[in-house]
């Protein structure tokens, strides 16, 4: 008979909103953060009765097991994302709805926010797993250095590296009212095809990414200055008839959705500087797409 009681059971399934927060930091896609933590469950189940009740904090088990997943997913997504059709962007996640079980929702907070995502995609598999643990999360050392496999000096060390790779492209966000009213009047410049308002409202030296993942059309490389990317959004407005903006979150952050049809076809992530947008993250890969899609029915 299994060792297990009901009550054990039911705390070991509410360790999963914690897992897939966990989880999506390391791999930037919830797609890969929902099967690392099926498969660490997986394992946890795998185990013989006797042996599941002889650990005794379930939830760092687990905790341990799915980082290593994300670990081995990260090694293999580096070569996965060379041969990836122009440039490979976080997934973005919707606001959860306030009937989502909260033990399953990733908290929304700078940890998320795409600037911060792309940066930890610069970090080496075992940089990004020591900072996001530690950094974000406030795991010990001793506890990393049993996923990666190394000392807990040399985990510090990697940690320290990441800090140093996020500290050299960081900056203290935008307070968050600034970020809304800006991306409101994006929109709304967007939607009028007013490119010299645009141009306004963009850094001189802007930069737009944009992922499609070779599924749909889409800029390949970086489009640069606020003229040419302001172009670049009048004419997808052109050739999308029927193209519908709305303000939305994005990983927590002011964002637009736009949708043709009834469905959702391209997000964006808008980051500032001095009050105006310098970045902008577009995704248009519809296999990240998944959950927007969902929110539209």
């Amino acid at each position: 008979m299994d060792a297990e009681t009901g009550t054990d059971a039911r705390g070991v399934a509410g360790e999963r909103g914690q897992l897939l927060n966990v989880a999506y930091r390391l791999l930037g896609s919830l797609t890969e953060a929902e099967d690392a933590v099926q498969e660490a469950y997986a394992r946890w189940y795998g185990l013989a009765p006797a042996r599941r009740a002889a650990v005794l904090q379930p939830g760092a088990w687990l905790t341990t097991v799915t980082a290593r997943v994300c670990l081995d997913v990260l090694g293999s997504a580096r070569a996965r994302r060379e041969r990836y059709v122009g440039t490979w962007l976080p997934e973005p996640l919707p606001e959860a709805p306030e009937a989502a079980d909260p033990a399953a929702r990733i908290v929304l907070d700078e940890s998320v926010s795409m600037a911060f995502l792309v940066v930890l995609e610069a970090m080496t598999p075992a940089e990004r797993v020591a900072f996001v643990l530690h950094d974000v999360f406030r795991y010990p050392f001793a506890e990393i250095a049993d996923v990666l496999g190394r000392s807990a000096a040399a985990c510090r060390q990697l940690a320290a590296s990441g800090r140093r790779r996020l500290g050299e492209r960081s900056r203290p966000p935008a307070p968050l009212a600034e970020r809304a009213a800006v991306v409101r009047h994006v929109k709304e410049a967007w939607e009028s095809r007013d490119i010299p308002a645009l141009v306004g409202l963009l850094d001189p030296a802007a930069v737009m990414t944009a992922d499609g993942g070779g599924m749909v059309g889409t800029a390949l490389r970086p489009v640069e200055g606020a003229a040419g990317i302001a172009g670049y959004m009048v004419a997808i407005a052109d050739r999308a008839p029927g193209l519908v903006l709305r303000l939305c979150d994005v990983n927590g952050l002011p964002g637009l959705a736009a949708s043709q049809g009834g469905v959702v076809r391209t997000v964006a992530a808008f980051e500032l500087n001095a009050g105006r947008v310098d970045r902008i993250w577009v995704i248009r890969n519809p296999e990240k797409l998944g959950p927007w899609v969902r929110e539209e029915e």
